[in-house]
């Protein structure tokens, strides 16, 4: 058995592809228009599904869970993060931790997904 796939649940998917398309640049393997959307990230998937009718338009949706999406960079980190903070993007401040040999910078989505970005040290 492995974890193949990841399901977020979302009321503005339009948005969220433009999102995560235009900061990740992520592949779109799977669409249903304004309904459902796969990501290829490597590994694992991640899709959106909207929310069910009942909970739309009541007010507006945020996420509320305690996920946190995951994506390894290349890129120096302090460079990538002002980069989303430039296109609008919620960014913390770039953090490590006592014996782990990474960088971390935790985000959010336009629904209040939470990743983080990550980065081995040099």
């Amino acid at each position: 058995m492995h974890l193949s796939r990841i399901i977020l649940f979302g009321e503005n998917i339009s948005a969220l592809k433009v999102f995560y398309q235009s900061i990740f640049n992520l592949p779109l393997i799977e669409e249903i228009e304004d309904e459902w959307l796969v990501f290829n990230t490597g590994a694992i998937e991640i899709a959106f599904h909207r929310i069910s009718e009942s909970y739309r338009n009541e007010i507006s949706f945020k996420a509320e869970s305690n996920t946190k999406l995951v994506f390894s960079i290349d890129e120096d980190i302090q460079i990538f993060r002002e980069k989303l903070i430039e296109k609008g993007v919620k960014m913390m401040s770039v953090k490590s931790f006592d014996g782990f040999d990474f960088l971390f910078c935790d985000g959010e989505d336009i629904e209040g997904n939470i990743f983080q970005l990550s980065q081995k040290k040099a």
